[in-house]
């Protein structure tokens, strides 16, 4: 029996500025059958009062401690290990990061930096690594479905031609961290193996989620999904539905 529902954002309940059909209704109808619901978005462009807004406009209501993002959990990471930020982020997501106290360490922070991944903020970033800084990724998706209605490069690329420059592993914070996924669940007290995981990423999301032991995680054929993505990844999702309302449809069938 499913206790709890996971849902990402981008692709799930809408694609840039509009919603996906029937996204609204689907999230009410989950609401009124007494689900507690968390929204974990690997959004690095927008932060957490962007995201909340842009999901008002679209009738989608969420309150701030439903949604979980990769930010809030660098700044977390960032202050229980006593580390200043040097960022390599998205200009809008700055915000997110102001006021941090200063720490006694470095670590680097990478996001979707978009138009900011040049030649000097990579080489500045990995010359801090060089010199022994902590390594943390905001997400590392490969790709992301752009305004355009195209996929573009996301931050996993610059993430492992860091990795690879200076040669050890970046801590990933969003998805598919297992403790992202864990610290979701944990906000609502449910179990992991009672829960439910809905987007449309098949491996940061779907696979992500399953192995971060959620019993259940459904992959939608919106957003980012392209034919085929469902074999490409292992565990395979537990089911693949056509959107949002679908999906639903599915968990409000088994609770």
């Amino acid at each position: 029996m499913l206790r709890g529902v996971l849902l990402d954002l981008a692709g799930v309940l809408y694609d840039g500025d509009s919603p996906i059909e029937g996204a609204a209704d689907a999230v009410r109808r989950l609401r009124e059958a007494g689900l507690p619901l968390r929204f974990v978005s690997n959004t690095t462009r927008s932060t957490k009062q962007m995201v909340l807004e842009r999901l008002d406009r679209l009738g989608i209501e969420v309150d701030a401690a439903e949604l979980f993002t990769p930010a809030q959990a660098a700044r977390g990471w960032l202050a229980a290990h006593g580390c200043s930020a040097h960022l390599l982020i998205h200009p809008d997501l700055e915000p997110d990061f102001r006021d941090m106290p200063a720490g006694e360490r470095l670590a680097v922070v990478v996001g979707d930096a978009a138009n900011a991944f040049d030649y000097a903020s990579l080489n500045a970033a990995f010359r801090a690594l060089n010199d022994g800084a902590e390594f943390l990724a905001l997400a590392d998706n490969r790709v992301f479905k752009d305004d355009d209605g195209k996929l573009s490069l996301d931050a996993g690329p610059f993430v492992r031609a860091l990795e690879f420059a200076c040669g050890r592993p970046a801590t990933v914070l969003g998805k598919p961290s297992t403790g992202f996924f864990l610290s979701a669940l944990a906000s609502m007290e449910c179990l992991p193996e009672d829960a439910v995981m809905v987007g449309d990423d098949a491996e940061g999301d779907v696979a992500g989620a399953l192995r971060a032991g959620l019993a259940t995680a459904l992959l939608v054929r919106t957003g980012k999904y392209r034919v085929g993505d469902e074999r490409q990844v292992e565990p395979a999702p537990t089911a693949v539905v056509a959107d949002i309302t679908a999906a639903a449809e599915w968990i409000l069938a088994r609770i």
